[in-house]
């Protein structure tokens, strides 16, 4: 008699190279010989699980966004979130920071200039010109963005719209207008993070 505990089956899953015995087979057949197929329509079906769907219209909203704020009109609350503020510091930095950029303490390793961009140009370049800066490890950079001049009603709306770009950059740390000798007014020299 055999225990509970025996397997019942005479083969074991370690040893699946085994070929059954004809009186196995026999054993086999007769264990299953009241079995009958299931009628297809007492089947059930199991559908492979649909994706998830992608946000897209979460996407689409924000391609919107993008494009209204490069390409809509100018409100009146661009201007007086920027101000006239002639440097930034990023919020948590010593004041020495700004201090030091102001004195020129840091050597300019790259610029740009925006002379004859309109904003949405603009603004792609000083995205394009930040990134490549960060990651070529040029840390102190100066955008020369002019002083309107050549404006319609001679307002320097790059000179406002440049300051809010880079306030709003994660790479900018700090930023100022430089001397005279430098740009003065029409330019601001830009001290960014670190890429390592």
């Amino acid at each position: 008699m055999k225990r509970e505990t025996e397997s019942a089956f005479p083969l074991s899953l370690d040893d699946m190279s085994h070929q059954p015995s004809p009186e196995e087979i026999a054993d086999f057949r007769a264990a299953v010989a009241d079995a009958r197929p299931l009628k297809t329509a007492e089947r059930v079906l199991h559908e492979r699980a649909k994706p998830s769907p992608r946000p897209r219209q979460r996407e689409l909203d924000e391609a919107s966004a993008i494009v209204e704020s490069l390409h809509g009109p100018l409100e009146i609350d661009d201007f007086l979130a920027i101000g006239e503020a002639d440097a930034y510091l990023r919020p948590g930095l010593p004041r020495s920071v700004l201090r030091d950029l102001r004195r020129g303490r840091w050597a300019i390793r790259n610029h740009i200039d925006l002379h004859g961009f309109d904003r949405r140009e603009a603004r792609e370049e000083v995205t394009r010109f930040l990134a490549e800066s960060v990651r070529q490890c040029r840390r102190c950079v100066r955008i020369v963005h002019g002083r309107g001049h050549g404006s319609p009603g001679r307002e320097g709306v790059l000179r406002q719209l440049v300051k809010g770009w880079l306030s709003r950059s994660k790479d900018v740390l700090a930023f100022c207008h430089p001397p005279p000798s430098d740009g003065g007014e029409g330019a601001l020299w830009v001290l960014l993070r670190s890429s390592k």
